[in-house]
Parts: C-alpha cells; sequence; structure tokens
C-alpha cells in the first residue's frame, strides 16, 4: 500500500504562492481571491509567470516552461508552506513534460486547487501525498461562498474539525454500503484524458469525480473510456459531484448511474464537489471511509 504522506498545516503568518498552472487569470479578479487569503493571516506572493498571456495559444497563461518553471520554483521553495493554483481551464498536461514529477513527489507541501489540476493530483497522490480539491486564488464566487470558503479555511488550518467532508449538503445515496480507501479522482475529463501517459495512475481506493461543460452522450464516452480500460477495477467506493453546464442534468444523472451502478460499489451522487458556486474542499489522497451519504476522514487532512 502506498505510504499516505500529509503536509503541515497552514498557521497566520506562514507563506504561500500562487500560480497559474493552466488558463490566464483576470488579475481584477484575482485580487479579490488573494485578499480572501490574506485575511487569513496569509502571506501570498504571486508568481511572475501568473499574469502572463502565452504568444499564440489566448487559452494559456504564459509559455509551458513559463509555467512549469513558477510551480517548480513556488514547490522547491522552502519558504512557501503552500502552493494555490490561481485557476484551471486547460494547460497543465502541457507542462507536466517540462516537471520532474520524482522531484516534486519528495516535497510534502499543500497543493489547492481542481478541475484542470487534476493532472497534477493525479501524479501527486499516485506518490502517497495528501493534495486539497478545492477553490482557487481566482474563484472569486466560490471564495464568495461562506460555505466554501470556511471549509477550504478548515481544511488548511484546524483539518481535524472537518468530520463529515459532505456536510452540510445534501448527498444523496444510490448503492448503499460502506467503503474505505483512500480518496482520488476529481476531473472526469482529465482522467480520462491521462490514459496512456507518463503520468497516469489507475486509482485503489474511493473515486470521486466531477466536470463542467459536458453534456451527456460525452459523459458517456469518458466513463465508457475508463470502464474499458480498467481503471475501475480497485475502486472500492464511488462520489458523484457536481456536473455543472451539461444539456440535462437529469441525462447526466442518468448517464452516470446506468454507466456506474453495475460495478456494485458503495456510490452516492449529490455531492456539492466542483465548479457549482459551492465547491466544498476535500482531501484527496487521504483514506476515508463511505457509509451512506457520509464521508469520513480516517486521519486529519494535514499533519
Amino acid at each position: 500500500m502506498t505510504e499516505v504522506r500529509r503536509p503541515a498545516r497552514l498557521a497566520a503568518g506562514d507563506r504561500v504562492a500562487v500560480v497559474a498552472p493552466a488558463g490566464p487569470l483576470d488579475g481584477a479578479r484575482l485580487e479579490i481571491g488573494l485578499k480572501y487569503l490574506r485575511d487569513w493571516g496569509l502571506e501570498v506572493e504571486v508568481m511572475p509567470a501568473a499574469l502572463g498571456r502565452h504568444d499564440q495559444l489566448p487559452y494559456l497563461a504564459s509559455e509551458d516552461t513559463a509555467r512549469a518553471a513558477d510551480f517548480r520554483a513556488a514547490w522547491l521553495e522552502p519558504d512557501f508552506k503552500a502552493v494555490i493554483c490561481a485557476r484551471g481551464g486547460y494547460g497543465v498536461q502541457r507542462m507536466l513534460q517540462h516537471l520532474d514529477v520524482e522531484e516534486l513527489a519528495a516535497v510534502d507541501k499543500i497543493l489547492v486547487g481542481f478541475s484542470d489540476i487534476t493532472a497534477l493530483h493525479e501524479v501527486l497522490n499516485a506518490r502517497g501525498l495528501v493534495t486539497i480539491h478545492g477553490p482557487m486564488a481566482a474563484a472569486v464566487e466560490q471564495l464568495g461562498s461562506e460555505q466554501g470558503r470556511d471549509r477550504l479555511r478548515d481544511l488548511l488550518f484546524t483539518p481535524e474539525s472537518v468530520t463529515d467532508l459532505l456536510a452540510p449538503t445534501g448527498a444523496r445515496s444510490v448503492v448503499p454500503g460502506t467503503a474505505e480507501g483512500r480518496l482520488l479522482g476529481g476531473n472526469l475529463a482529465l482522467l480520462a484524458a491521462s490514459l496512456g501517459t507518463p503520468t497516469f495512475a489507475r486509482p485503489a481506493g474511493i473515486v470521486f469525480l466531477e466536470d463542467v461543460g459536458e453534456d451527456g452522450y460525452r459523459i458517456d464516452r469518458l466513463l465508457t473510456q475508463l470502464l474499458r480500460s480498467g481503471w475501475f477495477d480497485q475502486v472500492s467506493g464511488l462520489v458523484i459531484g457536481d456536473f455543472t453546464d451539461s444539456d440535462s442534468t437529469d441525462l447526466v444523472g442518468e448517464v452516470i448511474r446506468e454507466r456506474l451502478v453495475p460495478l456494485g460499489v458503495p456510490m452516492l451522487e449529490g455531492a456539492a464537489i466542483g465548479h457549482a458556486e459551492l465547491n466544498l474542499a476535500i482531501p484527496l489522497g487521504l483514506p476515508v471511509r463511505l457509509e451512506g451519504t457520509s464521508l469520513t476522514p480516517l486521519l486529519p487532512a494535514l499533519s
């Protein structure tokens, strides 16, 4: 079994780095988000390439090598206690080829982000590190949600206070039962896109899934790809988060149940985790217990 490594929790006065490993940033939105972090007593430094834009591809924040250099510098700098991604979008997979994953994985440090950041969670979780899937520095709407903001702060500063990762939202049991294992997963499209790449990691434990902007048939295609590859073979439980901005919420729900209920593992849906305004932060890579509609950490997320 992979050794679980929990980074040290944050405290007021700690320095954190903000990076943009994927899409470009809106400076005004970022400033609003940074105020929330500073209100927690953190000293925040925005890395040099974060406010840049790729010369040819406007959907990327700076060149691949520049984004990778920012991330590496922030991750390896001992004075930074956490690396907080500013936003998702697209671009992390392009950046990964410019990083030494084993070099990064040797450092115990907090990573915060979701969506396209799934590609970073996947490689670090596979090597034992616990990371935080949650609101990012320029996610003004999500950081503006008191529940979501409080959850992220609690996980970062007082992780033992979080005793149910799904409370207080209306998660629903689809397949009853109890399961234990490391909580893994993230954005469905990014996990499927990882298949066959050097950073692919087959999950063993409880898998969480979310996505945005994917219609029902596309969700079907992504899940079918993972099923045919054997990706779910060692999965012991399933947590289905938000699938927002699709053609039909009802259809997406039907597709997910039709594809995944036959696996026969405990499964719940309706977790308030993903691209909606309320995005509850969760610790990926941490051992958890899934029972009914609760998801209980077996250890505090951070040491």
